[in-house]
């Protein structure tokens, strides 16, 4: 009984998987699937499920083993009391996300193991990559975004990692940096106190409130930017078009919150951040969404 409590997930175990907000790195997968000239239909679904179901969940409980969060945090208001549970079991999907990415390449599979090994560093106390606010962001900055592109690409094209590297790969790559760094600091700006009391020192909080917005204002503009050499290097100018329509949304309210937390940080709260991270996980998944159903992979 007591090997069963290590193994088997409890509800609160369960629910810092957060499995939803797993889903909100989904564009990234997308972006790859869309610009793939050929892709096979059982590792695309494969490099999906271990991504989404398995390694990006482990990541959350591991970093939440670890946090042991009393105060909110990403789609958990009140966070439940964390047990041994989620420890094992987060790396119980980790190893199983390893061994089933041999079914696609090997490659693949080593870069599910460097994202989970990336992971422990950010969240474990004896490195708790995550009390440098540079060194955690350029980590998540990489690791979320051009690493997961670049990895996924390959696995779903079935091409090497080491071969095939050109300025276009290169800048899609940088584009789902880009837009993974200008979110990512928002996502920590209400937990500045917990975050202190912790020892952690993250962007949000060497940049304070202000420079929160400001910097996550200009990496999404560099990720605009980018994304206009991309489309027209690829000489398909309307799907740039067709961004700034589908982040229009998310530009209106993220000035809005920038405006009230001009006025009073007490706007820079867990529901505000919430409410961005729908309007711009809906929006880019539907941009992202509408590139994958163009490029015609679903009909295979």
């Amino acid at each position: 009984m007591q090997f069963l409590k290590l193994i088997v997930p409890s509800r609160s175990a369960i629910a810092h998987l957060r499995f939803v907000f797993s889903l909100f790195l989904m564009p990234v997968y997308l972006f790859a699937y869309s610009q793939s000239v050929a892709i096979h239909a059982d590792a695309a679904m494969l490099v999906f499920l271990i991504w989404h179901l398995l390694a990006f969940p482990a990541s959350n409980g591991y970093n939440s083993y670890f946090d042991k969060d009393e105060e909110s945090i990403g789609l958990l208001d009140k966070p439940p009391m964390v047990d041994i549970s989620l420890y094992y079991f987060s790396i119980m999907l980790e190893a199983a996300g390893f061994l089933l990415g041999f079914l696609v390449s090997w490659q693949f599979a080593f870069a599910v193991l460097i994202y989970g090994i990336m992971s422990k560093l950010y969240s474990h106390p004896s490195t708790r990559l995550k009390k440098y606010p540079i060194i955690s962001f350029l980590t998540v900055f990489f690791f979320q975004g051009a690493f997961i592109y670049w990895t996924t690409y390959t696995a779903l094209t079935g091409t090497s990692l080491f071969a095939g590297w050109d300025l276009n790969f290169v800048l899609a790559g940088c584009i789902c940096s880009c837009l993974i760094g200008a979110s990512y600091p928002l996502t920590q700006i209400y937990q500045h106190g917990e975050d202190g009391r912790r020892g952690d020192r993250t962007i949000s909080m060497l940049l304070g409130y202000k420079g929160t917005f400001v910097f996550s204002g200009a990496m999404f503009a560099t990720g605009i930017l980018l994304s206009f050499f991309y489309w027209q290097r690829v000489d398909n100018s309307d799907n740039f078009y067709f961004f700034l329509m589908c982040a229009a949304p998310v530009f209106l309210f993220f000035n809005y919150w920038f405006y009230l937390v001009s006025g009073s940080t007490a706007h820079a709260n867990y529901k505000n951040a919430m409410r961005l991270n729908f309007i711009s996980a809906g929006c880019m998944l539907f941009y992202f969404g509408m590139l994958a159903y163009k490029s015609g992979h679903w009909l295979m």
